[in-house]
């Protein structure tokens, strides 16, 4: 499987799927060119990022990846 991109109903890209060893091998190329860089302290500037990841934290009730992976038979 390729990248993928989704678009809306205008045909507009609004996201894209990439594949896990791809994004792996995106991240290593960012980590090379930037190792100072760190994504928590980038994403904790933003008032909206703060509050989506601190939401997620204390999420629960989710479902595990092997429950996920039964709900799509795969």
């Amino acid at each position: 499987m390729g990248i993928q991109y989704i678009v809306n109903e205008s045909g507009d890209p609004t996201a894209v799927v990439v594949p896990i060893d791809e994004w792996n091998r995106l991240l290593e190329e960012v980590q090379k060119a930037e190792p100072e860089r760190d994504d928590t302290i980038y994403l904790l500037q933003s008032e909206t990022m703060r509050k989506r990841l601190l939401e997620a934290k204390e999420r629960s009730g989710g479902k595990t990846w092997e429950e996920v992976q039964d709900a799509l038979g795969i």
